[in-house]
């Protein structure tokens, strides 16, 4: 009976493995789009600000993004995943520098699952983060001047994810999925001009498994 329940995990990971229909792994380039907050930073005090000599206004959320994710499809319909995608390259932000990034744990509903197109539709829940980065410049005499970036500072949120994009197979495994996204991230308007950011995004990616 001991020797039983020590196989009991391998025959339900084997179980699990002829389950499931696929595993998909992609990587994704593309943007992420939200306005511009309504005040700005005093490049003096470092303080938000409204108006003002010193008062240096805020950018709207654009530039490049990079995406990272995967998922597993429990049948030709039905299953789950994750992704985050973040800016590679830092954004000015007023007189800082900021990093955005995004991820989300996803359920994943497919109505149309063909052997060349397949039609995602997923939502779920995830959050949202803003690092933003101060650089400082120090010199000795006029010869030798250095600068250093340190992290000034965090905001993380909460976010709901929804997004629908069409899989298109260019060969057995190895696709490409051109997707459209909904970021709703509350109390996102402390950073950014709305709580809602959409984004687009292509995912080249390579499914194992049965189809």
């Amino acid at each position: 009976m001991i020797r039983i329940f020590r196989y009991l995990p391998l025959l339900f990971c084997v179980s699990f493995a002829y389950a499931q229909s696929a595993v998909d792994f992609n990587v994704g380039f593309g943007t992420v789009h939200d306005g511009a907050a309504s005040g700005g930073i005093d490049s003096v005090t470092g303080n938000t600000c409204a108006t003002g000599v010193t008062c240096v206004a805020t950018p709207a959320l654009s530039g490049f993004f990079m995406g990272f994710g995967g998922d597993v499809m429990l049948s030709k319909r039905f299953g789950f995943g994750g992704e985050a995608v973040l800016q590679p390259v830092k954004q000015d932000y007023s007189v800082l520098q900021a990093r955005q990034t995004f991820y989300d744990f996803n359920g994943i509903y497919s109505p149309v699952n063909e052997k060349k197109v397949v039609l995602r539709l997923e939502g779920g829940i995830g959050g949202a983060t803003t690092r933003y980065y101060i650089t400082q410049s120090s010199c000795v005499g006029t010869a030798v001047c250095q600068s250093q970036t340190q992290t000034f500072g965090t905001a993380s949120h909460f976010q709901v994810h929804a997004g629908v994009g069409v899989q298109l197979f260019v060969t057995e495994h190895l696709f490409i999925r051109p997707q459209f996204d909904l970021h709703y991230v509350p109390n996102f308007t402390t950073q950014y001009g709305s709580n809602l950011a959409p984004s687009g995004m292509i995912w080249i990616g390579y499914s194992l498994g049965d189809r």
